[in-house]
């Protein structure tokens, strides 16, 4: 038979708790004479904080590494993005990519189109687009148009 664990029986594990560092109390107390900072020296006095990384003239750590930030990324997509109150105005009855391109609606170096769920829309348009939010899906659909994804 086990017996119940109450909460006067919890403490903390064995050696996971210390007694804080009094400093200045003396000899005997095993932190006096210099307070645990050494004899002299820029550490030793009041006010002392050496800026960040500073490793007392060391070249630092974030010097010594490899100069390398990250990785580049060669074909990087970039996506034009509109919401599916927008299709309306746009005054197409086919919405894609190469479409917006032709009509000076999207940026020329843009690889793709994403449909976003915002706004309503009544008439029935199709759109080809890379991405579609699912909202955006059922919306269109709802009015009557298609969607691919291409």
């Amino acid at each position: 038979m086990s017996e119940m664990v109450s909460l006067e029986d919890l403490r903390p594990a064995e050696g996971s708790t210390h007694k804080s560092k009094r400093v200045g109390r003396g000899r005997s107390s095993g932190h006096g004479k210099t307070s645990c900072r050494g004899h002299n020296g820029e550490g030793q006095r009041s006010g002392s904080a050496s800026k960040r990384g500073f490793e007392g003239g060391q070249m630092p750590a974030y010097r010594r590494l490899p100069k390398l930030k990250g990785f580049q990324v060669y074909k990087k997509m970039t996506f034009e993005a509109i919401n599916v109150g927008r299709l309306e105005g746009l005054g197409m009855k086919e919405v894609s990519i190469e479409a917006l391109k032709e009509a000076r609606k999207a940026h020329p170096s843009v690889d793709g189109l994403r449909i976003l769920g915002n706004g309503e829309i009544k008439s029935a348009i199709t759109v080809k687009a890379s991405y579609v939010t699912p909202s955006a899906k059922a919306k269109i659909e709802a009015a009557g148009g298609k969607v691919e994804l291409v």
